[in-house]
């Protein structure tokens, strides 16, 4: 196995990517990334160059068979595209697709906005996979380093949010119970979509 350093050859890879896509959509995005400053800190690990089989993006300094810390890896293999071990995570998508001309409605009070660390607790408790240490730690990862979007109320309370994790994944989606079948959701991940393609990642549903 062989990990990618020079830019060029990650350059050559992300286009590699592309070009099979929606396949290899559970590593590029992290090539993207990578390519756009790597703010997770991930590394891409072929098993042959320049003519590779497997791709594997993981956090940079671990191994496949080691303890995950945090961020978790994900890889494309002869045709399969699958988690090789970490957290789980919420989809194997950049966003879903949405209308480009589809214009949001909110209701009156509420507005688009962003998480911050200070939302962390919140998205703890409300993910499914949350609810201790390493989750927070994960999803306050999450907040401080990759975009997300939000609705929040008149009071600027979060009514509605999704998040962006490091493979450039629609990730941890979620309506408050009281403010569910308003439609918020689908606006969140419409407007994430196209702000997702503004800085050039692509959206499958």
């Amino acid at each position: 196995m062989l990990i990618l350093t020079c830019p060029a050859q990650l350059q050559r890879l992300e286009g590699a990517l592309r070009r099979s896509l929606p396949l290899t959509l559970p590593v590029y995005g992290a090539v993207m990334n990578i390519n756009r400053g790597n703010p997770g800190g991930l590394e891409v690990v072929v098993d042959a160059w320049p003519e590779f089989g497997a791709v594997v993006a993981r956090r940079s300094g671990e191994v496949a068979m080691g303890t995950p810390r945090g961020i978790g890896g994900m890889g494309v293999r002869s045709g399969y595209a699958g988690m090789y071990w970490g957290l789980e995570l919420g989809c194997c998508g950049l966003w879903f697709d949405g209308c480009c001309h589809w214009r949001p409605f909110l209701a009156p009070g509420v507005r688009v906005g962003s998480l911050t660390s200070a939302h962390a607790d919140l998205l703890n408790k409300t993910w499914p996979y949350g609810g201790n240490a390493r989750s927070r730690q994960y999803l306050e990862e999450l907040l401080r380093l990759f975009p997300s979007l939000c609705l929040r109320d008149g009071a600027g309370q979060p009514l509605c949010w999704a998040l962006t994790d490091p493979f450039g994944a629609g990730t941890h989606g979620y309506t408050l119970p009281a403010h569910r079948r308003s439609g918020y959701m689908w606006t969140v991940l419409v407007l994430a979509a196209r702000r997702a393609q503004a800085r050039g990642f692509p959206s499958f549903g």
